[in-house]
């Protein structure tokens, strides 16, 4: 899996065919979709057009997760073979279960009762692994046997649940990778010293500290505006951004920075000509406060909701 790929989530319509594009003129060989994001078939008209220019398919990493509200066994591979049209393409490289939370199955999203909670599915994530590839999705296993994905991996899972899936007797697939919310703000050491500890990849997803979310409160703390990030920016030359990304790759792990002006994803790209030394790493790690971006504060109450553990 190539160190850096792009992220999709909250690429605008209309926007998101020539951030592929571009990202591929950069240089970019991974790409992390979501058929939550709702953009996939853009994403996928913009590598068809490079492939018919001459990239070659296989030397593209592809990623994509199945939502929450497809859990349920029957639903599965309809939700990947979705994906893979949308995308435009016969096989995924990895496939993800982009929540360990089941959805009740329908045309929403996110299902809410009268009190605006999420609505939970009676699925369980080892089933439902188990149809992905391994033990918590089965259906994922079966994606795996027919040829439509290459492996699986489990976003949002903290270490009992990973436990849960690991511990299953007689799983075919082991989970590949984890993706999680990782910046400086939410450094999520000990997971990821477990992850790697049990040879799961590790992707931080926002790892600029999402500025762009949409319940983003004036009050929140700025990762790209902090001064001890911008002041080791200025000592290398680098943006804000370029630092963020580096310390992740020093880290050992996968960053999917989102960004679809030309000129950003270029730069995003720009981030193995330097290095930070020790003492610069040591001080972003100190910056942790465990303040997490995305909580689905919907679904605390759900049965498998991942952040009541400590990690």
């Amino acid at each position: 899996m190539p160190l850096v790929g792009l992220g999709t989530w909250k690429s605008p319509p209309g926007k998101a065919t020539a951030a592929a594009m571009a990202a591929i003129d950069a240089g970019y060989w991974h790409f992390d979709c979501a058929y939550m994001y709702q953009n996939e078939n853009e994403v996928g008209e913009g590598i068809r057009q490079k492939i018919k220019e001459g990239v070659v398919k296989e030397d593209l990493f592809i990623v994509s997760k199945l939502w929450c509200t497809f859990h349920e066994k029957p639903l599965v591979k309809g939700a990947c073979q979705k994906t893979l049209a949308d995308l435009k393409l016969d096989c995924l490289d990895l496939y993800l279960m982009h929540w360990p939370i089941g959805l009740k199955a329908g045309d929403k999203l996110f299902p809410k009762d009268d009190k605006s909670m999420a609505i939970p599915s009676n699925t369980d994530i080892l089933q439902t692994c188990h149809y992905l590839v391994i033990p918590i999705p089965q259906a994922m296993e079966e994606l795996a046997d027919a040829g439509l994905v290459k492996a699986i991996g489990i976003p949002n899972f903290n270490h009992e649940q990973i436990e849960r899936i690991l511990n299953k007797p007689g799983p075919k697939y082991k989970p590949a990778n984890i993706q999680i919310e990782c910046h400086p703000y939410l450094t999520q050491e000990k997971l990821i010293k477990y992850c790697q500890s049990k040879g799961i990849a590790v992707t931080p997803y926002s790892p600029l500290g999402s500025p762009d979310r949409p319940w983003a409160k004036p009050e929140d703390p700025s990762l790209l505006g902090d001064p001890k990030i911008k002041e080791i920016a200025v000592k290398h030359n680098k943006t804000p951004a370029q630092v963020l990304l580096r310390f992740q790759i020093q880290r050992n792990v996968t960053v999917i920075p989102k960004y679809v002006t030309p000129q950003r994803i270029v730069e995003n790209f720009k981030v193995f000509d330097f290095e930070l030394t020790k003492e610069e790493m040591a001080t972003i790690l100190i910056f942790n406060k465990n303040w997490r971006i995305c909580q689905i504060i919907m679904c605390k109450k759900h049965k498998d909701y991942p952040f009541h553990a400590e990690y």
